[in-house]
């Protein structure tokens, strides 16, 4: 579930790059340069804890002598009113990174929060939630391990770990007088048998032609639950089964009682909300 350090700390430059710049004028004309302070990090709402370690890294980029003691794990679940860290060291620097450690943070734990209740929808069957590649730019490593700490599960990174065709790709393809088990084929042949192959489907027919042709993984696309429940049965076993396309919270539930194995949900990021937390001195 960890970050790898050279990740958070590329993200982390660029974010202080933008809002420091070339130093913090207001703390540096304020504050002076030998003051030392402590500050909490305290949730005004309930939330899955996540971020951390990327708040540490954003003091530590600012200030090496700037310390944050985590009181809670990643994953944890808290109250509003929670003390989730505390930051200390010289005033300059707190103040200077505390604007970008809580964006980040508030994101993250926003993302892992909308994840977990996607997750508890769905307790007592075998469906798995999903993320997307609906990310924000430059923040998809963040993003998704978010995901992962609310209970989520990522699907492909990005578009260099599987195949994905995509109802373009097959519009492309079909343009060409290839069809949609021919297409499948074509890609099998093309990475072989240790890449993952996904097919987006529209119909249960679509659906049987494309686990015949060796398809790993099927997204059933903007299907309704019997439709859902028509196509799990048509694939029988030969790949498995995601279903996609506008999924609620209202609406996860008879998705996921239709059989499919995963579900994706595309909101886990481009919808979540950055949560309130104050860093409070």
């Amino acid at each position: 579930m960890d970050l790898a350090p050279h990740i958070i700390n590329e993200i982390v430059a660029r974010a202080l790059a933008e809002d420091v710049g070339t130093g913090d004028l207001t703390s540096m004309a304020a504050v002076p340069a030998d003051l030392r302070a402590e500050a909490a990090f305290v949730l005004r709402e309930s939330a899955v804890v996540c971020g951390l370690p990327v708040a540490r890294a954003v003091f530590a980029a600012v200030d090496p002598a700037l310390e944050l003691h985590a009181l809670l794990p990643e994953g944890a679940r808290a109250e509003a009113g929670a003390t989730i860290a505390t930051v200390a060291g010289p005033a300059r620097g707190l103040l200077t990174g505390e604007r970008v450690s809580l964006n980040l943070l508030q994101r993250m734990c926003g993302v892992a929060t909308l994840t977990a209740r996607y997750v508890e929808a769905v307790q007592g069957t075998k469906a798995r939630i999903l993320d997307t590649r609906k990310t924000t730019p430059g923040l998809r490593a963040l993003e998704k391990y978010a995901v992962r700490t609310g209970g989520g599960t990522n699907h492909r990174f990005a578009l260099y770990d599987g195949v994905m065709l995509k109802d373009n790709h097959l519009a492309i393809l079909a343009a060409q007088g290839l069809g949609l088990a021919d297409a499948v084929r074509r890609v099998r042949a093309s990475v072989g048998p240790m890449v993952r192959v996904e097919v987006e489907v529209e119909s249960v027919e679509q659906a049987a032609v494309a686990a015949a042709a060796g398809a790993d993984m099927i997204l059933l696309d903007n299907m309704p639950p019997d439709e859902l429940r028509s196509a799990v049965a048509a694939i029988a076993g030969r790949a498995l089964a995601e279903a996609s396309g506008g999924i609620t919270l209202a609406s996860i539930r008879a998705v996921a009682e239709s059989g499919v194995d995963f579900i994706s949900v595309g909101a886990l990021t481009h919808s979540a909300r950055a949560l309130d937390i104050g860093l409070d001195m």
